[in-house]
């Protein structure tokens, strides 16, 4: 895929690389979320795993726009075609390559182009829309997050920017690194020892 220059925040100033950023990382939890209670004993599958991991999504980003917690963050849909606003702006999410967004993706809900019409005016909105694709690794776990602006039934790319997710921490990146045993703060380790 080659990635053109535009940057979400010069299509929209309210897609801003602050709040692409929280997106992702709600995006990123849920589903690191959905593998912690994965249970392939019990018949967990790709398949299950993956439904629960778009249903925990949805729920981190609805979780926190009723919180307050991101002031700009709305949702406008709560179907499962979910869709959610940054300052007015809708965005959908879905997990696969980034440089192959399938059919279901490209579709266009009605409220979804409305409120784009709105947000970018009749003209800049025709055909455009707005898509976090979360690529996975082969074990479900997000390899990363790419915020895309594709335009028409053919989804040309505008932007593919990938959210540096780099500093999100364990709950989404998993420490392949060998476990190492701390040492007690030195009280507890004087009242162990003469305990």
């Amino acid at each position: 895929m080659t990635h053109p220059a535009r940057l979400p925040w010069e299509l929209h100033p309210a897609l801003s690389e602050e709040r692409l950023l929280a997106c992702a990382r709600l995006l990123a939890r849920g589903r690191a979320d959905a593998l912690a209670l994965a249970d392939h004993w019990a018949g967990d599958d790709a398949w299950s795993v993956g439904c629960r991991a778009y249903a925990f999504s949805k729920h981190q980003l609805a979780r926190a726009a009723e919180s307050g917690r991101f002031p700009w963050l709305r949702i406008l849909d709560e179907t499962h075609h979910f869709v959610f606003l940054v300052d007015g702006v809708p965005v959908r999410f879905f997990r696969g390559d980034a440089a192959d967004p399938n059919k279901r993706t490209l579709r266009q809900q009605e409220s979804e182009a409305e409120q784009l019409a709105l947000a970018l005016g009749a003209h800049d909105a025709d055909g455009l829309m707005f898509r976090f694709a979360v690529e996975t690794h082969p074990d479900g776990a997000v390899r990363r997050v790419v915020f895309l602006a594709l335009r028409g039934e053919e989804g040309r790319v505008e932007c593919a920017w990938p959210v540096p997710l780099d500093e999100v921490g364990p709950s989404v990146r998993r420490n392949g690194g060998a476990a190492m045993q701390l040492p007690l703060p030195a009280g507890q380790a004087r009242a162990r020892r003469r305990g």
